[in-house]
């Protein structure tokens, strides 16, 4: 068993919308506490993405030219809405179900 008298580093990683979110938040809160007790945090903004960069996401995903992604993307910018999190777990959920698969026969 190995025990550091001073840990030097970790990370934490969470998500929340800006908008609708309240100043006496427990996110906020946590994240101003740890920038008072002098931790460095990193924020990272995420925006939404247009439909061509989603598109490009998903031609580069599907080793596809653009031209050949345009309808699906369409599909996935209306159910997403743009958003990158929501963007990966549907794309990772029509892989895992089956739903979006690759055929040597065609190669795509």
């Amino acid at each position: 068993l190995l025990l550091l008298s001073k840990p030097s580093r970790f990370f934490i990683f969470g998500s929340y919308r800006d908008y609708g979110v309240n100043e006496d938040d427990d996110n906020r809160l946590f994240i101003e506490s740890l920038s008072d007790l002098g931790v460095s945090v990193e924020t990272i903004k995420m925006t939404l993405m247009d439909q061509g960069s989603l598109n490009d996401a998903v031609s580069d995903l599907l080793c596809l030219s653009p031209r050949l992604t345009r309808s699906l993307s369409d599909i996935v910018h209306h159910k997403t809405k743009g958003n990158p999190l929501f963007f990966s777990r549907l794309m990772s959920s029509l892989i895992t179900e089956g739903l979006l698969q690759f055929r040597l026969s065609c190669r795509r």
